[in-house]
């Protein structure tokens, strides 16, 4: 078996470059296509959102019948596409209550849909009501976050005993341990799964049920999206409530980190930025950080080293520690530039700032892939101070661009980034460990002195962070891995 392909059903709530709000769908983009190209045979689900113009996909014959419990039998369309520049196929699920809607999970006002959980426990059994209609039998459900953690229990309890799925074994990937799902207990007769399963060991939380809870329980292998970031979330500092669960589940829990998809994420090749660049030759990356320097109404000073910052502007990401670090960044002989949109007063905080200090810091709120590219590219540093970070993808976009990535030492920044070490000229970037607005000054001081007084260092420390790969093939293999052991260890649990 472990010579031959499997057959994947890959449930989530967003992929690219279809619906995105964070990691979860550069992922669902890009994992099934390098398994894909490993010989697997991979079926991606997802939601079909109002944002997704259907007249661009095929309609699938009939409707797509999922009982709900106590709501009765729903009906859903099915459309389908490819992930872009693959064979991968997209199945997305059409039902106007649950999915016509302009946000993925909230309102305009950023408040979470009220029906959430019953809207995504459909689209989880969804998913297995499609596998019968295609005539598809998985070996492997892979589930994600929250929104898809019901697959697992579902497997073992409403759809245990249907033929084509007696087989499947379970994984589900850990994104963002933040968000669990967390909704009224009524929603256990919404996913049939009986009552039983309603217990502090499996998905009853404090009264409530918490869908990554049993999700965590029911699963036949759970991963996260770095190594670091598996051995944090059994503590206190990460695990947000669900330590002890996840530490009693610690056999099964392995840390992959995610990769990137360098066919996007190159400066030698991307057609975004102002002039291509690469190691042997880095002339474009003086013209990329004078056109970013225009674009956001800097100085253009060539000495003078430009910040960037892409990202949620969110507490998650650290932005309370740069608000309140600021006014001593703003002292140093550097520029800021910073995109991105999230908390209100975040937004405005940093507008305000912007409008403050023009010469030194420019934001643009909102989000634009074309920026996102520019800002990598014009960068010299990049600045990530995340309170927690299972994985992290700009920092590893940072440092194929030349821009020495500035990082707080968690998860998957602590995985991808290797300290700058003035003894031995070793490392590709600069860590902080101490969640203070103090540590984050003196990092990015430390990492602005090195830039200015030396240059060659600052060249070969660039040089080898262009050098590193994180690319999607060795996540695959390791995903390959883990997929065996799950299907091996549930035969061996049915022969017993």
């Amino acid at each position: 078996m472990t010579n031959r392909p499997l057959n994947i059903l890959f449930t989530v709530s967003e992929a690219v470059p279809f619906a995105k709000t964070g990691g979860l769908a550069d992922v669902a983009g890009a994992l099934p296509k390098a398994l894909a190209q490993k010989g697997h045979n991979v079926a991606v689900v997802m939601p079909r959102y109002y944002g997704i113009d259907k007249s661009a996909l095929r309609h699938l014959p009939g409707p797509l019948r999922v009982g709900m419990g106590p709501l009765g039998q729903k009906e859903a369309a099915v459309y389908e596409s490819r992930l872009p520049r693959s064979d991968v196929p997209v199945y997305f699920i059409d039902h106007e209550a649950y999915f016509g809607r302009d946000g993925l999970y909230t309102d305009e006002a950023g408040e979470s849909y009220g029906d959430n959980g019953e809207r995504f426990v459909f689209l989880s059994k969804a998913a297995f009501a499609l596998c019968e209609q295609l005539d598809f039998s998985p070996h492997i459900i892979h589930a994600h976050d929250w929104h898809t953690a019901a697959q697992p229990l579902l497997r073992n309890t409403r759809y245990a005993d249907i033929p084509r799925f007696k087989e499947a074994a379970t994984v589900l990937t850990l994104h963002n341990l933040q968000h669990q799902g967390r909704f009224d207990k009524g929603l256990v007769a919404y996913m049939e799964s009986g009552w039983e399963v309603f217990n502090p060991y499996v998905l009853e939380d404090h009264g409530a049920v918490n869908l990554l809870k049993g999700g965590i329980a029911a699963a036949d292998a759970v991963t996260t999206v770095s190594r670091r970031y598996a051995a944090e979330i059994r503590t206190p500092a990460f695990g947000f409530g669900l330590e002890e669960h996840l530490q009693a589940h610690a056999h099964k829990l392995y840390g992959i980190l995610n990769g990137v998809d360098y066919e996007e994420w190159s400066p030698a090749t991307d057609s975004l930025i102002a002039a291509n660049f690469d190691r042997d030759d880095m002339a474009g990356k003086a013209l990329c950080k004078s056109d970013l320097q225009r674009r956001f109404g800097l100085p253009q000073k060539a000495d003078v080293p430009v910040i960037g910052f892409v990202g949620r502007l969110a507490e998650q990401k650290g932005i309370g520690l740069i608000a309140a670090a600021v006014h001593g960044l703003l002292g140093l002989d550097a520029q800021f530039v910073m995109l991105g949109t999230g908390e209100k007063w975040a937004e405005a905080f940093f507008t305000d700032i912007a409008a403050r200090h023009p010469d030194r810091f420019a934001c643009h709120i909102g989000y634009s892939n074309e920026l996102a590219h520019r800002i990598e590219a014009g960068s010299d540093l990049f600045l990530m101070p995340s309170l927690f970070e299972p994985c992290g993808l700009n920092q590893i976009y940072s440092l194929r661009y030349g821009t020495p990535p500035i990082v707080r030492a968690v998860g998957g920044l602590d995985d991808t980034v290797v300290n700058f070490n003035p003894q031995t000229g070793e490392g590709n970037g600069f860590k902080f460990y101490d969640a203070t607005p103090e540590a984050l000054y003196h990092t990015v001081q430390w990492a602005v002195e090195t830039y200015k007084n030396a240059p060659d260092t600052f060249a070969a420390l660039r040089d080898r962070g262009m050098r590193a790969r994180f690319d999607w093939d060795r996540a695959a293999t390791e995903y390959e891995t883990v997929y065996y052991a799950a299907y091996f260890g549930r035969q061996a649990k049915r022969l017993q």
